[in-house]
């Protein structure tokens, strides 16, 4: 299987928007509960950080950055986000992405790339340590889903190239 990656761009947002909804209704990727338009989503996502991942044309999975803070202190700061449709989970096309957008975050000043992941999801747990994150903690009760609290592992990749 060749996995290509390439720039996101405004005609992929339905079938990333897709993967999307496929990663919120596993309940184990993100506290949010729908997709939101592209407008709001565009605004969301560092637009020099957007890649997907295309098998045979088709997208299969996508990974893009957002701001954490807007503090200036903060510029080099980002959170990762990395989905990957579920026919191809287990195949390469995580890490594939996630390395990608490693080195994309660092050629645009990145410094430092946060992470956070349930714990329940161990197999993304696993793909950021695979790619240099490491595990800062657990942040207990940090976001509630329908009445049920939820923990989040912390985790940080502090790039080797920026100083």
């Amino acid at each position: 299987m060749e996995i290509a990656v390439r720039s996101l761009i405004p005609s992929d947002f339905l079938k990333v928007a897709s993967i999307y909804k496929a990663g919120i209704a596993t309940g184990m990727a993100t506290f949010e509960t729908k997709v939101p338009s592209w407008d709001v989503w565009d605004n969301k996502y560092i637009d020099t950080c957007r890649i997907v991942a295309e098998v045979e044309g088709q997208v299969v999975g996508f990974a893009v950055l957002s701001q954490v803070s807007q503090r200036e202190v903060y510029s080099g700061v980002a959170e990762v986000s990395v989905y990957v449709a579920e026919a191809f989970r287990g195949k390469g096309v995580g890490k594939l992405l996630l390395r990608q957008l490693v080195s994309m975050s660092e050629t645009n000043g990145y410094w430092t790339l946060q992470a956070g992941i349930f714990p329940k999801n161990l197999s993304s747990i696993k793909l950021h340590e695979a790619c240099g994150f490491r595990i800062l903690g657990v942040r207990e009760k940090i976001g509630q889903s329908h009445g049920i609290w939820y923990d989040n592992v912390l985790m940080e990749r502090r790039s080797k190239i920026i100083n």
